[in-house]
């Protein structure tokens, strides 16, 4: 688990709790090229995924969560171990969103990728 330069983060929050306060031990970062979910108090656990491994998101505004200006973000990847991250009740939700999908074209453009690629071809037809 490598030490995250906060200064090399484009984005950082923490999960939000009981009236919109961050009171977890949740921790979400964006650095250009990863998105970083990081949880635990004494005992630190770190999911990180490539930007451009992520193939679709949902956003979600729960009634007590919209309240406070929160709402939760389902991230969908192509990454192995964690292929779906919960972003759960952030501020400004809509506004990660958008930042998220800057630096994921960003991140594809670099490297010629586009969702398409990442498609898996099941299918055993014969042209």
């Amino acid at each position: 688990m490598a030490n995250i330069d906060i200064k090399d983060c484009v984005w950082t929050e923490k999960k939000r709790t009981i009236f919109g306060l961050p009171l977890s031990f949740t921790r979400y970062f964006l650095t250009p090229t990863k998105f970083i979910r990081r949880t635990g108090l004494l005992n630190l656990k770190e999911e990180e995924v490539d930007l451009y491994k992520i193939t679709d998101k949902k956003l979600s505004l729960p009634f007590f969560q919209r309240i406070f200006g929160c709402g939760t973000i389902t991230i969908y990847s192509r990454d192995t171990d964690e292929p779906e991250q919960d972003v759960v009740c952030i501020k400004n939700p809509r506004e990660f969103s958008e930042l998220l999908d800057q630096y994921i074209d960003e991140h594809r453009d670099r490297y010629g990728i586009r969702g398409r690629d990442m498609m898996l071809n099941d299918c055993d037809c014969d042209m």
